[in-house]
């Protein structure tokens, strides 16, 4: 696929995040871009195919127009802009009193989309990712990941759909409709592989980050958890017995984190006590 250049003085600075940034087109409305930071050019080119193979099988997601190129040499993605879109978390940090219905949509987003079954030939298994990280790990002993492998292997496996970064900024709405976003981690496995980020996010992330990524103090998330986990998981069910279940796969997330930052989270693995028998 060959990278349509475009000049970045058609578009306006909207926002950042970990591995780039996003734009709006300074005429179109409709128009918005994602770009990635300098040299990382596979990156896009993987996560356009995989969007574009996520929005023909009916996943409500914005769709992927261009693999485009600017000036200075950055790749990104040009994507169909949802007007007046709010995500899930800003949405909750603007209005906490209403915390138990943005839960309870985004929670029957989530079943939405672990109940859809894919074609496990045209997607990544969650498992494999997180060998993947495990191996390229530095901060875990040869035992330490030895025991976490075994927990990945042990844990049942589903032919469903996973968002791979289920936070709840990386859902939206406008109007009654809704859609998931940066979808660039999408593949398929077992559900709580994906809900452990939601947990990670809600209640083991700390005030100063939850503040500047989901503006919204961590009392408000952890509220947000507390209405999810019963309309996720059902009311018949506790929310220590969730949380107890949930644990390792959020902690399993500080091999993302750890990959991303370059250093070791110890906060972050307090759920894999258990697994690390420490």
């Amino acid at each position: 696929m060959e990278a349509i250049r475009i000049s970045l003085n058609d578009y306006t600075l909207s926002g950042g995040g970990a591995n780039g940034e996003s734009y709006d087109h300074k005429t179109d409305p409709s128009v918005m871009l994602k770009l990635y930071f300098p040299g990382k050019i596979q990156q896009p080119l993987d996560e356009m195919r995989l969007a574009r193979k996520v929005f023909e099988m009916g996943i409500p997601t914005p769709e992927p127009g261009e693999y485009v190129v600017t000036e200075d040499g950055r790749y990104g993605i040009r994507f169909k802009r949802i007007l007046n879109k709010t995500s899930y978390s800003r949405a909750t940090g603007d209005h906490p009193e209403r915390v138990r219905q943005y839960a309870g949509e985004f929670a029957k987003m989530c079943q939405q989309l672990h109940a859809t079954h894919i074609d496990t030939t045209q997607f990544e298994n969650v498992k494999d990712r997180y060998y993947r990280l495990l191996q390229d790990n530095p901060f875990f002993t040869a035992e330490e990941k030895e025991k976490l492998r075994r927990f990945i292997a042990e844990v049942p496996d589903e032919d469903t759909a996973i968002h791979g970064d289920l936070q709840f900024s990386n859902a939206i709405f406008a109007g009654d409709r809704r859609y998931f976003i940066d979808l660039g981690d999408f593949c398929y496995g077992n559900h709580l592989f994906d809900v452990g980020m939601v947990y990670l996010c809600c209640v083991l992330s700390d005030e100063a980050f939850i503040k500047e990524t989901f503006h919204m103090d961590k009392a408000t998330s952890i509220r947000f958890w507390e209405c999810f986990a019963p309309a996720y998981f059902g009311e018949e069910r506790t929310l220590a017995s969730i949380e107890e279940e949930i644990r390792p796969f959020a902690s399993l997330k500080t091999l993302i984190v750890e990959r991303d930052t370059r250093c070791p989270m110890p906060e972050l693995r307090v759920g894999l006590r258990g697994v690390l028998g420490s």
